[in-house]
């Protein structure tokens, strides 16, 4: 099956769904389903190059929409080279495009992958953005993901909650396996490129937030929660916050946060990581902490899963009872309460208990979320045949 993804970007900087792609579509190569990439990304972007995968940059395009005159001509002329067509994202102009380039039921076959997108989280927090969403899915969204062949949803709380958000829609829907290839088997050679570059964390444990940094992940609730253990503990581990941010102002306003509330020294920003860096940070840390508002599935939760490290999160990130099932990790409400709780435990936690929920924690990873798996089971959804009923 030969299978094209279309996304609006491929750039790292913009979430876990760029890294995804870049093991998934190796990986579907690999199984005998060559796949390629369409983005929106201007040609010579500086990150493409490194993207082990053929990708057609067919933009660039302004914020927002996202609307590519290039795009709608270059799906029609190359419709006869694909099998399926999975559409990564909502509300932008690369599903409409797709959508009125091939007729419903295909060739090729159309999926649709939301990927928290349609979660009531948004329509909750940003009800103005959400009007405006409202609009778009009774002019085009709903048309689109009624048409496909299936909407797939990363794990079964996605599914649910997706369902709160326009209720009595119509679409066939499935959940399949999510997830990340696993990092190169050397910790040694990883934790020391990471302790190359900040050297000062190489003495003390650290607990780490690693992600984009947003009002929606929680940080300010890390923040005050850990400095209220620090307060009365000035051996509790180091807090990195490591991550890029695209609004400098709140960056800031952050970093006072810490630095009013925490010791110096005690909260560490070294920005967005990548690479053997990032894979050493998450081999470091004594654990992986995400109080997020909302998350739709976590690809950096499910990397510190892979790398064995436990995993601290609030109950909004959408895989949390498959971590409290494996025991991978604790679990507390996305409140200020709920995420000094849940510190709380962790530190209180003995020794032998800790290196048991590494053990859980790394088997979690293989069990769940491992590349090949992932990769099988998207295989199986977009062969499965459309009867005119939901797939899941």
């Amino acid at each position: 099956m030969r299978t094209l993804h279309l996304i609006n970007s491929m750039n790292p900087a913009f979430g876990g769904l760029a890294a995804h792609l870049r093991s998934l579509v190796p990986e579907l190569s690999a199984l005998g389903h060559p796949s390629e990439i369409a983005s929106l990304d201007a040609p010579d972007a500086m990150f493409l190059p490194a993207i082990p995968a053929r990708v057609h940059a067919l933009g660039p395009v302004r914020p927002g929409f996202g609307y590519a005159p290039r795009l709608r001509p270059w799906l029609r002329e190359t419709a006869d080279r694909f099998d399926a067509v999975v559409v990564h994202g909502l509300w932008q102009y690369h599903g409409l495009a797709t959508r009125l380039a091939f007729a419903p039921g295909g060739p090729p076959r159309q999926f649709i992958f939301p990927h928290g997108m349609l979660d009531p989280w948004f329509k909750r927090t940003y009800p103005l953005r959400h009007f405006r969403k409202w609009v778009y899915w009774w002019l085009a969204e709903r048309r689109i993901l009624r048409d496909a062949a299936a909407v797939l949803f990363t794990c079964e709380e996605e599914r649910r909650l997706a369902r709160q958000t326009f209720p009595g829609s119509s679409y066939r829907e499935r959940v399949v396996a999510y997830g990340v290839a696993a990092p190169p088997d050397e910790p040694a050679r990883q934790r020391a490129a990471f302790f190359a570059l900040y050297p000062d964390l190489r003495d003390r444990p650290c607990w780490l937030f690693l992600g984009r940094i947003h009002p929606k992940k929680g940080v300010e609730l890390l923040i005050d929660a850990y400095a209220a253990l620090r307060a009365g503990d000035d051996t509790l581990p180091r807090l990195v916050i490591a991550g890029p941010c695209a609004d400098a102002g709140y960056l800031g306003r952050l970093q006072a946060r810490a630095a009013k509330a925490c010791p110096p020294g005690a909260v560490h920003w070294p920005g967005m990581l990548a690479g053997d860096v990032k894979w050493g940070a998450l081999r470091a840390a004594e654990a992986f902490v995400l109080p997020s508002h909302q998350e739709n599935f976590g690809i950096a939760v499910v990397e510190a899963l892979a790398c064995g490290t436990p995993v601290l999160i609030s109950d909004q990130v959408n895989i949390w009872r498959e971590i409290i099932a494996d025991a991978a990790g604790l679990v507390e409400p996305d409140t200020a309460a709920g995420t000094l709780r849940l510190l709380g435990r962790w530190r209180a936690l003995e020794p032998e208990a800790g290196r048991h929920v590494r053990t859980a924690a790394r088997r979690s990873f293989l069990k769940r979320y491992e590349i090949g798996a992932v990769a099988r089971s998207l295989v199986a959804a977009l062969q499965a045949p459309r009867d005119g009923q939901p797939l899941s």
